[in-house]
């Protein structure tokens, strides 16, 4: 790695550093995060039987900071009464988000009602405790900019995002940030790629979603937040900007949507 990608202070926005998948190596994963110039991780939950474990990793680790939530593709893990819990949970912890939350219609089998009751819910909680929420919006980023739209009041980010710049443009317009991840690295995603070119610098915010969505530099292999370099870089030429530009306006974004304590 050469000196220049040190030298950045970059947060990855979303980041699943809690799953099985780091199991082995979580510490060294850490390291190279850190060694990359990743000063910290947002990590959203999935489901509630996840909460624990990622509010104690998340303890241990000055870095990483927790997000609790619902997500749309663990439907069949979830109970209504699992949005009572959620409350009940923010209100005694006090994360620095609500997610990850949203709508799926990519997977076959989600029931768009069921996830239409779940995202509603988190809104409805995200807006009495004045907390952002960490949004998914697969194939739904019309259906979650209607959603929104029924909820004054509302700050966020839609994570990997892929929409088109109008959809941004109407994100925006509600006070919604962009997620800019792995899929940008690739040459084919021309529609992101210009979308990402014309974005205001202020919706802009970087994440990894890792361990998924690598980069195109690691096609095949398990994702991490020390990647988070590489998409910077590819952002800041993209945008015909420098990386370390990209990267100081990217943290600020991040840190202002979370609250996050930065020295």
């Amino acid at each position: 790695m050469d000196a220049a990608a040190t030298r950045l202070r970059l947060i990855d926005s979303h980041c699943h550093l809690d799953v099985a998948q780091f199991d082995p190596d979580r510490a060294e994963v850490l390291a190279r995060a850190r060694a990359s110039g990743v000063v910290a991780q947002v990590v959203p939950a999935t489901h509630r039987a996840a909460w624990p474990n990622l509010e104690a990793l998340c303890a241990a680790h000055g870095e990483l900071h927790p997000a609790l939530g619902l997500h749309p593709m663990f439907l069949a893990e979830h109970a209504r009464e699992d949005l009572d819990r959620l409350h009940d949970r923010i209100v005694a912890r006090r994360p620095v988000a609500i997610g990850e939350c949203g709508l799926d219609h990519f997977v076959e089998g989600l029931d768009p009602d069921l996830q239409a009751l779940y995202f509603e819910g988190q809104l409805r909680l995200a807006r009495s405790v004045d907390l952002p929420v960490i949004i998914h919006a697969r194939r739904a980023v019309d259906a979650v900019i209607a959603t929104l739209r029924r909820f004054d009041g509302i700050r966020g980010v839609v994570h990997s995002f892929s929409g088109s710049p109008q959809q941004a443009r109407q994100l925006w317009d509600l006070g919604i940030h962009v997620g800019i991840g792995g899929p940008v690295t690739y040459a084919r995603a021309q529609r992101l790629r210009r979308t990402v070119a014309g974005l205001p610098a202020e919706q802009l915010l970087l994440e990894t979603d890792a361990p998924d969505q690598p980069g195109d530099a690691h096609r095949g292999e398990r994702n991490e937040p020390a990647h988070l370099t590489e998409i910077c870089a590819t952002v800041a030429a993209l945008r015909h900007e420098d990386a370390a530009a990209v990267a100081a306006q990217t943290t600020a974004n991040t840190a202002r949507l979370f609250g996050l304590p930065l020295a």
